[in-house]
């Protein structure tokens, strides 16, 4: 481009821009846009004059620009002139085509204007026609109109008489007429006549008001034989049969009327009044309200209580003999798809439910529950009942589901459970009321076959809750598991009591010792321990029957009455031993004394009261007589190593210490020979107690007492529990031990003290040393 080109606004002088610009004022704006583009271009360009020697490479590559694109506008503006003349062409087939349907239009309209006078000259005709149809139609129906009366009246007389089909026929010619009269009063299909007006229908319905209600007699009539099929099947089951054929007949009338008139057009002919009737399903509705109203028929006197089994019983031969009646007789009076016997069967189940259901939520005593769990889990699906294989399949195919659900199930065995356990509570009250009076009998207690005490408590116990498991059993396993863990309860809290009764008794007898009130207190605490074991064994028989431990009934900890029997078998057997120590007391202050070791008195008074209370022991039920008897041999040595301890006779010279130790072992082969029976019954304990008094005797018989190191090193060997005040006294009953024999023994016994072995039961540990007495004087200047 030149630079007077660039003047020009890149125009030359001969271009027409400017007339275009004239004409399109936005040409001339782009125009200048477009040249103060190229001009800010241009100076970007060639800002140095060495850019210049490139204007011809940019003036032709703009110029092939320039070039393509008047070659794209030339082709886009031919495709654009070649469209619009394509289009001129289409307008003007177009517009002929219109003059041509104007004219078609103008002829038509004249030829219309022509006819419509001859349409009105036919109008009076028209009108005739519909009168003669409607004429035509009164006359045809007077026979019908005049006849309505006497066929109502007739009806009447059919259905009272219950000449049920007779009658029904009727009534479907006196409907049939009062359809066709609405129809015809209506207008038929292709006819102008208008819609049927509301005058005229209630017209028709007032002349055939006696048609509704012959409907509503016959309805009645009919239910009233559907209600007693029952009683007509086994007298006569002609009106029942005769009554299904007119449910039938209505049900077939309702489903081709449905089908025929059942559409919504204007043309569509409309139901008849009152249709559809649905009449089978109102039978099985009646057979429903019938079934229902004969449960309400079987006597609900002396429902509540004992009656109440007797009311299911009678429930249930009432239901049995319906549905042989049903079965065998009104089965074959209905048609196979009725399936009357399976309706029967869900009507009665239903009332059942319902009537379980109210008697479910009275406050039943535990016999009621029972007869109602018994009835709905075990009688009503037996053989004898809907068990039947008569009835099986029908039961299967109604999928009637439980009498009482899972729920109402689990709160009725709760209250049973919570019943059987305020009864339980009630009767171990009386049976441990009963226990205390015994205790105070004065006589011994009774004893069993094989000679051990006992009383009527754990009997009364056993028998009460194995009773109650059985019974429990009869409804299920679930039930008996709930009463189980009961009874368990209820055992454990009755030997808590026991226990605290045990207690009392002890200390009521402490208090009466002057009086002699109760010769026979030992006697009723080992006949109480010889029950705790038969209650032991029962416990544990219940335990063993529970299927599973965590019975829903109770949510809390669950029972242990095992730790309770032993918590009352221990206090009982201490008891015992405060009452054996108690009759010893008396004679242990002469023990170990002078008099003792030149008399050996009161040892045989000891051994006597130790051999009656032995032989007492035997009246108690293993193991515990055992461990009664093991517990007297620790207490007779204990006692005796306790007087030891009392330091009542010190020895002066080896003589006495051959003296007193020889008496010792003389005590011992007495003591012995008394509980020579243990070695015989197996429970002679890991560490004899008998054998400490040979070993304090012959530590005490030591002539030389330089070897006393030894002794006391063998000593706290075989008991570890001894201590250094037990050796001292021991030190302090020889009276020839020096001092510095005394120090070195007792720090052998201080150095070496061994550990206590696993099942090691202590001896020494319940002895307790005496503390020395020590001489009290006056601050003197000679005591100074």
């Amino acid at each position: 481009m030149s630079a007077g080109d660039q003047k020009n606004g890149g125009h030359k002088p001969g271009d027409t821009v400017p007339v275009v610009a004239k004409v399109w004022p936005e040409v001339e704006r782009a125009e200048r846009l477009a040249r103060g583009a190229a001009l800010k271009w241009a100076s970007g360009v060639f800002c140095k004059p060495e850019h210049l020697e490139r204007v011809s490479q940019y003036r032709k590559r703009e110029s092939q620009r320039t070039a393509s694109i008047h070659t794209r506008l030339k082709s886009m503006v031919q495709s654009y002139l070649e469209g619009v003349g394509w289009g001129l062409e289409q307008l003007q087939e177009a517009r002929a085509e219109l003059r041509d349907v104007s004219h078609a239009l103008k002829k038509a309209g004249l030829e219309s204007n022509q006819n419509a006078e001859g349409v009105k000259s036919l109008e009076r005709l028209r009108e005739l026609s519909v009168n003669h149809c409607q004429l035509l139609a009164a006359v045809s129906n007077l026979p019908r109109l005049y006849s309505v009366r006497s066929m109502v009246l007739e009806t009447e007389r059919l259905v009272e008489s219950r000449r049920l089909l007779e009658a029904h026929a009727q009534l479907m010619d006196l409907e049939r007429w009062q359809d066709d009269i609405l129809w015809q009063l209506h207008g038929a299909p292709g006819t102008t006549g208008s819609a049927l007006s509301t005058e005229d229908q209630e017209l028709v319905s007032k002349y055939f008001s006696g048609v509704g209600q012959l409907v509503d007699a016959l309805g009645k009539e009919l239910w009233a034989v559907v209600s007693s099929a029952l009683a007509l099947a086994r007298q006569n089951p002609t009106p029942f049969v005769s009554a299904v054929r007119i449910v039938e007949r209505e049900e077939a009338l309702d489903q081709a009327l449905l089908e025929e008139r059942g559409g919504t057009g204007s043309n569509s002919r409309p139901l008849p009044p009152g249709r559809p009737r649905c009449w089978r399903a109102c039978f099985f509705q009646v057979l429903e309200e019938a079934v229902s109203a004969r449960f309400r028929s079987v006597s609900y006197l002396h429902t509540r209580g004992p009656g109440l089994a007797g009311h299911l019983s009678a429930l249930q031969h009432a239901t049995m003999a319906d549905l042989g009646t049903v079965r065998h007789l009104l089965e074959h009076c209905v048609p196979p798809h009725y399936r009357l016997t399976g309706a029967y069967l869900r009507a009665s189940h239903h009332c059942l439910q319902a009537h379980l259901a109210q008697v479910s939520s009275w406050d039943l005593e535990s016999g009621e529950i029972f007869a109602v769990l018994n009835w709905v889990l075990h009688i009503y699906n037996s053989p004898d009942m809907m068990g039947h294989p008569e009835l099986v399949t029908e039961m299967e195919k109604e999928e009637l589901g439980p009498l009482i659900s899972n729920e109402g199930l689990e709160q009725l065995q709760s209250k049973y459970v919570q019943s059987v356990r305020k009864s339980v509570s009630e009767w171990m009250h009386k049976a441990l009321q009963v226990e205390l009076q015994d205790w105070q009998r004065d006589q011994e207690p009774d004893t069993d076959h094989e000679g051990f005490y006992q009383t009527s408590l754990p009997t009364i116990i056993t028998q009460m809750l194995e009773e109650n498991a059985r019974v429990a059993l009869m409804i299920g396993e679930s039930l008996r598991d709930q009463t189980i863990q009961m009874g368990l309860y209820e055992m454990e809290n009755l030997l808590n009591r026991f226990r605290e009764a045990l207690v009392e008794f002890g200390k009521e007898h402490r208090r009466d010792l002057s009086n002699n009130k109760n010769k026979f207190y030992l006697h009723y605490l080992l006949a109480s321990i010889s029950n705790c074991i038969i209650l032991k064994k029962s416990t544990e028989s219940l335990q063993q029957q529970q299927l599973s431990r965590s019975a829903g009934q109770f949510s809390r900890t669950p029972p242990n009455p095992l730790a309770a029997l032993d918590r009352a078998v221990r206090r009982a057997c201490r008891l015992v031993m405060d009452q054996l120590l108690l009759d010893l007391q008396p004679f242990l202050p002469g023990l170990l004394t002078r008099p003792w070791l030149v008399q050996g008195d009161p040892t045989p008074k000891l051994c006597h009261v130790l051999e009656r209370h032995l032989e007492l022991y035997g009246r108690v039920r293993p193991p515990c007589r055992q461990r009664l008897q093991e517990e007297a041999q620790w207490l007779m040595v204990v006692e005796y190593v306790r007087a030891l301890m009392q330091k009542r006779f010190v020895c002066r010279s080896a003589e006495e210490r051959r003296q007193l130790a020889q008496q010792m072992v003389q005590d011992d082969q007495l003591f012995r020979e008394i509980l020579h029976g243990l070695e015989g019954d197996g429970s002679v304990p890991e560490v004899n107690p008998l054998a400490l008094l040979p070993v304090l005797a012959d530590f005490i018989r030591l002539k030389d007492p330089s070897m006393l190191t030894l002794e006391v090193s063998g000593l706290a060997a075989k008991y570890p529990d001894i201590s250094e005040e037990h050796v001292s006294v021991l030190l302090d009953i020889r009276g020839d031990v020096s001092k510095d024999i005394r120090g070195a023994v007792l720090d052998l016994l201080e150095q070496s003290a061994p550990p206590l072995p696993a099942g090691y039961r202590p001896i020494f540990i319940d002895i307790l040393v005496p503390p020395t007495t020590m001489a009290f004087c006056l601050p003197t200047a000679k005591c100074a």
